[in-house]
């Protein structure tokens, strides 16, 4: 009986981390979602500043390079959520420069 009880402990014991695992897991895709949807929600922003910078500026701020950036790390978001959770992935460098 009572290697029976400790038997059930111990199942129960290695059963609740592995769900909270997997409650971790999907909060984690659940946030990144979130973070591809803010992302996406900066568009009107840059748009915003876009139309407000001044045309004849000897340096101006690549707004086309800052949308592929966005664009680049938006997708490497969504590939991760839907990619199966134990591949590997690579992810192409960011230009992350954005004067000229």
């Amino acid at each position: 009986m009572r290697f029976t009880y400790l038997l059930i402990i111990g199942l129960f014991g290695t059963v609740v981390p592995l769900q909270s695992l997997f409650a971790d897991a999907d909060a984690e895709r659940e946030a990144l979602a979130r973070l591809a949807h803010e992302l996406e929600a900066l568009e009107p922003l840059i748009q915003t500043a876009q139309s407000q910078a001044e045309p004849d500026r000897r340096i101006r701020f690549r707004y086309d390079w800052l949308r592929q950036d966005l664009s680049r790390v938006r997708q490497c978001i969504r590939e991760h959520i839907d990619a199966p959770r134990a591949e590997p992935r690579t992810f192409p460098p960011l230009r992350a420069d954005y004067r000229r």
